[in-house]
């Protein structure tokens, strides 16, 4: 599966030296408001609505909109030459119940995703540094774990596409154990990161749990119901 950025799979040659010396200039004097309003970078690991189990590592650049809305954009890996793949919106519960019916059903919970130590928010590994990065980041898991996510992905990386090929596909999130090889996918992240799933979910034993709306989450519902 498609865990980090492979840009040398991208078709096309190197970058022309005109259009950096442009993009150079341009940098100085545009204003890129909508970006610098990103505060948070997370990573976890995203399932194909229509594919439960097929999964993607997915890095979230996300900004708040409004108290209740927040929006990411997001990359196949941190790094400068990161495809973007795709994009999340999270919002409350209170606005996700205003939703219809059959719109809830393509939002998908985080719980799974904070409790099991699968989400993270990169950071520093120092000690001192990384023991307050990580009290931050529990606090952040917080409020996370009771958003409700739409996600969709425009590049199917982990099937080795060099472009961003047919239509956009509905993803969602794990939602319990055994759903994917979680020990091989998520530990091979946490070597890249310098992180450990198992003391994440020890740090977050204390995060209480929400009540997930009955409507998220469907694609897992449909599957096992099949």
């Amino acid at each position: 599966m498609a865990t980090h950025s492979a840009s040398s799979d991208v078709p096309g040659g190197p970058v022309p030296a005109e259009d950096k010396i442009l993009e150079t200039g341009a940098s100085m004097i545009q204003d890129f408001q909508p970006t610098k309003q990103l505060c948070a970078h997370l990573n976890a690991f995203h399932t194909y609505a229509d594919e439960p189990g097929r999964y993607v590592e997915a890095n979230h650049y996300c900004a708040h909109l409004t108290e209740d809305v927040r929006q990411c954009i997001l990359y196949d890996s941190p790094s400068p030459n990161a495809r973007l793949i795709g994009i999340e919106y999270m919002i409350t519960p209170k606005l996700y119940a205003s939703l219809p019916p059959e719109e809830r059903k393509l939002w998908h919970s985080h719980v799974y995703e904070v409790k099991s130590g699968m989400l993270i928010m990169p950071g520093p590994t120092t000690p001192g540094l990384q023991q307050a990065w990580e009290a931050a980041e529990t606090q952040e898991m917080k409020h996370v774990i009771g958003l409700y996510g739409k996600v969709y992905h425009l590049w199917q990386t982990d099937r080795g596409d060099a472009l961003p090929l047919g239509e956009p596909k509905l993803m969602t999130s794990f939602t319990a154990d055994n759903q994917f090889d979680f020990e091989k996918a998520v530990g091979e992240r946490d070597k890249r990161f310098g992180t450990d799933w198992k003391r994440k979910k020890e740090l977050r034993e204390g995060i209480e749990v929400p009540q997930i709306h009955r409507d998220a989450d469907a694609a897992w519902k449909r599957r096992n119901s099949m």
